[in-house]
């Protein structure tokens, strides 16, 4: 894999073209910031004729792409993302919380659309998925409750962790009445009045029997599930992305007993280079480094952890905003949202 490194960038395919106007510095190069050409269009460019460091805008499709060591790498748009690996040494607290009491006195899980202008919550108590709006995207101090709220006790009494596929479209939900995934269609993205069961689940049974973290990495073709009975993160293929109907367990597992024997939510960032989980028994976020992106076989503990005690003595769930930017704890021993920030 290239050595790409992008720290931050300002706007956003779909919103406008961003310019590197100051160039970029790219792996395989000798020093500092290059003067690359932007190329904008429809086609992207020759790699064999164009420069290391050059980058390209897709107008038909609003990608962003970077020339590096001679080979395209998508940074922006459908099937890639801005990547960023946030370091949890450098987390703060923001002195930022939303209480969800009103609506869920055992909150376990929390996640939030593309956008970061909708947040949801799961409730083991009411067995339902609560939705909020956030007026200013990962901004918690902006939240209020949408008064909308949709109930998966038909499917799982003990719901714990919730996900999306990237255009909200897709919901699931992993619980522990019954220990499986069962996965909801959303006609309206991310707006739960319009959700509905898809009749379609996937048993973790064989693997766990108190499932409390769920992820999927960026485009739905491997799933991931941790709990508090293997204390492991189990890894799943499936063969059609963001359908669980697909799934199958790829016998890979990676148990983070030594750091906390209560694995509650499971977070990665985009590339899969970086885990985060979420431990109730120390009230700690701790970070691995996957060498290999996405596959748990290739997990090492980084010795990098992030307590959370002074916020919430029951934490089940970690999240983290599109760019990096905020990390959230979702907490249940005061039934409230925390925001922090990661310093990039």
């Amino acid at each position: 894999m290239s050595d790409l490194e992008i720290k931050k960038i300002t706007d956003r395919a779909g919103t406008g073209s961003p310019n590197f106007t100051n160039g970029v510095k790219v792996s395989g190069t000798d020093s500092g910031l290059l003067a690359p050409t932007r190329t904008e269009g429809e086609t992207q460019p020759d790699a064999e004729t164009a420069s290391n460091g050059d980058t390209f805008y897709d107008t038909v499709n609003g990608t962003y792409d970077i020339l590096t060591e001679g080979a395209w790498t998508r940074v922006i748009g459908e099937g890639g993302a801005v990547n960023w690996t946030v370091d949890l040494s450098n987390v703060t607290y923001d002195n930022v919380s939303f209480s969800v009491v009103g609506q869920e006195a055992v909150p376990n899980d929390v996640a939030f659309s593309a956008d970061g202008t909708k947040m949801y919550i799961t409730g083991q108590l009411s067995d339902t998925i609560h939705q909020y709006t956030l007026s200013t995207g990962f901004d918690l101090s902006t939240a209020s409750y949408d008064n909308v709220s949709f109930s998966v006790a038909g499917q799982n009494t003990v719901p714990h962790a919730v996900a999306f596929n990237t255009d909200g479209t897709k919901m699931y939900i992993a619980g522990s009445t019954p220990d499986a995934v069962h996965q909801y269609t959303l006609s309206t993205g991310f707006d739960l009045i319009t959700a509905s069961f898809d009749n379609v689940s996937f048993s973790v049974a064989g693997q766990e029997t108190v499932p409390t973290g769920l992820a999927f990495n960026t485009d739905g073709t491997k799933m991931y599930v941790t709990g508090t009975s293997s204390d492991a993160v189990n890894q799943y293929t499936l063969s059609t992305g963001f359908d669980v109907s697909t799934a199958s367990y790829d016998s890979v597992s990676f148990s983070v007993q030594s750091q906390d024997g209560g694995p509650q939510g499971l977070a990665f960032n985009p590339d899969g280079t970086k885990m985060y989980i979420m431990g109730v028994s120390n009230d700690t976020v701790f970070q691995y480094t996957l060498s290999t992106g996405f596959n748990v076989s290739t997990a090492s503990y980084d010795n990098v952890s992030f307590s959370v005690a002074g916020q919430d003595g029951g934490p089940n769930d970690v999240a983290f905003s599109a760019d990096g930017t905020k990390m959230y704890i979702s907490g249940n021993a005061n039934d409230t949202v925390y925001q922090y920030s990661t310093g990039l």
